[in-house]
């Protein structure tokens, strides 16, 4: 593994109770940050903190509510510092179903966790990097925002929007030495396979030319570089760990 410097470094990891957020959550802390854990799941946070050891706190927060969010950075601060670095790692999968049979109120859910709880998140946060004069910010997107997956429409349209916001935003704050990226994952390994049917999860891997899906550390090592100070000059970018599947 190679070593990446965020030693004295705060960094605000989403969806850090499990999964992609958790891997990416250890290797920021083996890197030498402080690392505040953002979840819904008081009891996982628990465990994932306790794995993690005294450079990691728990804030519970659910990311569609604002206020909370707010909140949620100033409960960060006050336990943990200013925050230098954000990786929104936070999302679901949602059901799968045809567009014109989609569920209504499934749709809003999907779109509300996964896009508006990154505006929510990036907003919420971005205006001490800016008065700090320094960010490195990673949007968690998905090789579906940039290709699609049939029946799993909400979810695309959700990631091709944190896809894009990351672009505009990531113009706006250049400026501020603020660094912010994404990163399309093709599926990894995690819970939130847990909500897909069985053939839709072969109809993705047999996308993949590598023959296999992500492993979470690997996710955690681009991550790695791209929230470090090496980082210096590359913003509004999208960095795809698709195993091949990506054709543009």
């Amino acid at each position: 593994m190679n070593q990446i410097d965020l030693v004295g470094q705060t960094a605000v990891v989403t969806g850090g109770a499990q999964g992609i957020g958790f891997a990416i959550a250890e290797r920021l802390v083996a890197s030498g940050a402080k690392v505040a854990l953002w979840d819904m799941r008081a009891d996982m946070l628990a465990e994932a903190v306790a794995r993690l050891g005294q450079p990691a706190a728990a804030v519970e927060v659910n990311i569609t509510d604002y206020d909370a969010v707010v909140a949620a950075v100033a409960e960060t601060e006050q336990k943990v510092g200013p925050i230098e670095i954000l990786v929104h790692s936070a999302g679901i999968a949602g059901k799968n179903a045809p567009l014109d049979e989609y569920d209504l109120g499934e749709w809003k859910r999907v779109i509300d966790v996964n896009l508006n709880g990154a505006f929510h998140v990036n907003r919420a946060i971005l205006p001490g990097m800016k008065a700090r004069n320094y960010g490195r910010i990673v949007n968690i997107a998905s090789i579906a925002g940039k290709e699609g997956n049939p029946n799993a429409s909400a979810y695309a349209a959700a990631k091709a929007g944190v896809i894009g916001m990351t672009k505009a935003v990531g113009k706006e704050v250049a400026k501020y030495d603020i660094a912010i990226n994404c990163i399309t994952p093709a599926t990894a390994k995690t819970r939130i396979l847990d909500e897909l049917k069985p053939e839709f999860i072969d109809y993705m891997l047999s996308r993949i030319p590598r023959g296999r899906f992500l492993e979470v550390n690997e996710a955690a090592n681009m991550v790695a570089w791209l929230v470090s100070r090496e980082n210096s000059f590359t913003t509004a970018s999208v960095f795809d760990l698709s195993g091949g599947r990506a054709t543009y």
